[in-house]
């Protein structure tokens, strides 16, 4: 039971906070140390009931800590005594710094910079690993009592007949998994005639469902802050993180992140037989190579590993019954009161289908700031929208693929070096580069006309590989984030026309760009263009130059 009493622990020293201390950079490691070292000073007798009674007593979990008390343990419990020594003073005070989420000012406070590259916040992920040790249960919802509500009644999950299975071993988690379809959301719409939710998945209620449902209910049906990125003042030892849109909810990329690995390792918790992994190795695990050694079960791939774990209309009942269940446990609360069935199951819909629109149908783009991208040199022209093509490119020096951020961040700079010092240009060319660990790499963005496809910048997004794919190709997860996420983000946001083409960068211009194994791949994609052909090739003389000396990267002049 050592996992159970080093999770409380760690938690509950929130209770302690020690003014005047140094601080440690905000970073996940840091996390992962802490649990370490509980689990070499933490008792290994402690017990089960005792733990979680513990958690409760000493852990406020926010606005809505009823509803987490109710669904993983019931009421009713007693405080119990801590050693507050069990960590050092920097690392008691780096848990009391990220215990919480929040969103102040412009800033977002209860986040750690992951080695993936990521934000990522504390408060889901911990409420996720919590749920998995106590075992994933399925909570009947207490609707029709009268009373004060009293302990949940719950059973655990049969997980084999209602989830997918997520393993380290399973095949639907791997990097090279099959691509992953969306139902409808709407066209599954909760019911309130005859499918109004009876119970709550433990796991689902305390990570996500309750915190998406409360947030669309707080404003207007449109939410421009969902997943909104930030920038920290620096990478090596970050202190504080400020998000690109001031007025953000709080449903930030670094909240859906934290609530995504909480919900798949609390999972993975729930599926795997005692003795427990050491927390220290499972995290250290998912936020490195991938757990138990499955690449695919990591934090790269937390979206694409999200949509196995559940189904837009199985979340959509999930919010919908934490809404039901917290609205029963605080029937005042300001947001809930008065709120009819068929009302919160509307929300509840209406907050699913933009969850897994614009967050798990789109690919995880690190902003400019994340990558060390040096300022824009000049005055940036603004592109027309939307616009009609997405031209691929490859980077072909650096030719081999860049598998985790410090690479493909560095892949970043160092092009961005040579386009701005060596070519002259006012930036990196390239609006996005896609990289093999998982995440794309913001260039010019969306909004500001490149430098990838001489004559024609203007026209459509030039979107490079990091790699050389003259004779290979690119992961399957990379060419699928091309080829699918990218763009279907991208048309759902304006940025792209409904009957955009996609084109080889050699289409337009004399190169062999972007190499002849990607190029002949890119002609079976339904969006290719087949029978565009650059000015130049109506000459007699015209051919292919080939790339440039292995010293440079291969984009054309500006």
């Amino acid at each position: 039971m050592v996992a159970q009493g080093v999770l409380w622990i760690l938690l509950g020293l929130v209770l302690w906070p020690e003014p005047g201390t140094a601080s440690l950079p905000l970073r996940m490691e840091f996390v992962i140390q802490a649990l370490g070292e509980l689990e070499q000073k933490a008792p290994e007798t402690e017990a089960r009931s005792r733990a979680s009674t513990w958690l409760l007593s000493s852990q406020d979990t926010g606005p809505h800590d009823s509803l987490h008390r109710f669904v993983l343990y019931g009421q009713g419990l007693k405080a119990m005594e801590l050693d507050r020594h069990l960590l050092s003073t920097e690392l008691r005070d780096l848990m009391e710094r990220v215990a919480h989420h929040g969103v102040q000012g412009g800033q977002e406070y209860g986040v750690v910079l992951a080695p993936d590259g990521s934000t990522v916040a504390v408060q889901p992920l911990l409420a996720g690993l919590k749920a998995g040790l106590q075992g994933r249960k399925v909570v009947d919802l207490p609707l029709n009592s009268t009373g004060p509500l009293q302990d949940a009644t719950t059973t655990f999950l049969d997980v084999g007949a209602t989830a997918p299975e997520v393993r380290a071993t399973s095949p639907r988690l791997t990097a090279t998994s099959p691509d992953v379809t969306f139902p409808d959301v709407e066209a599954a719409s909760p019911d309130t005639k005859a499918t109004i939710p009876t119970s709550v998945d433990s796991l689902l209620a305390v990570t996500l469902a309750i915190d998406l449902g409360l947030t669309f209910l707080q404003g207007p049906q449109s939410h421009p802050g969902l997943g909104t990125e930030g920038c920290w003042d620096q990478h090596l030892a970050p202190q504080t993180f400020t998000l690109l849109e001031p007025k953000a909810t709080p449903l930030t990329m670094a909240f859906l992140n934290g609530a995504l690995d909480g919900a798949l390792l609390g999972d993975y918790l729930s599926r795997t037989p005692e003795p427990w992994p050491p927390l220290s190795l499972l995290l250290s695990q998912y936020y490195g190579a991938g757990v138990a050694g499955e690449p695919g079960l990591r934090s790269n791939f937390r979206r694409q590993n999200g949509a196995v774990l559940f189904s837009a209309p199985t979340l959509a009942q999930q919010v919908w019954g934490a809404l039901l269940l917290l609205q029963k446990l605080k029937p005042a609360h300001p947001q809930l009161q008065g709120m009819s069935q068929d009302q919160l199951a509307q929300m509840a819909n209406h907050a699913t289908k933009e969850f897994t629109k614009a967050f798990l149908e789109c690919p995880a783009i690190h902003p400019r700031c994340r990558w060390g991208a040096a300022p824009y040199r000049g005055q940036p022209t603004p592109l027309k929208l939307p616009l009609g093509f997405l031209y691929v490119h490859h980077t072909y020096i650096p030719a081999p693929p860049c598998t985790d951020f410090a690479q493909c961040a560095a892949s970043m700079r160092s092009m961005q070096r040579f386009h701005q010092d060596t070519r002259g240009w006012d930036d990196i060319g390239y609006s996005f580069v896609v990289g093999s660990d998982g995440y794309v790499y913001e260039g010019r963005g969306w909004d500001r006309v490149g430098a990838h496809t001489r004559g024609y910048n203007s026209r459509g997004f030039g979107v490079a590989f990091v790699g050389n794919y003259t004779a290979e190709l690119p992961t399957e997860a990379a060419l699928r984030t091309m080829r699918d996420e990218l763009p279907r983000c991208a048309l759902r946001s304006g940025y792209l026309r409904p009957d955009y083409k996609v084109l080889g960068h050699r289409q337009l211009v004399k190169t062999e760009c972007p190499g002849d194994a990607l190029f002949n791949l890119l002609r079976t994609w339904p969006r290719f263009a087949s029978d565009v052909k650059p000015r130049a090739a109506r000459r007699a003389s015209w051919k292919p130059r080939r790339e440039p000396p292995p010293i440079l990267p291969a984009t054309d002049p500006q």
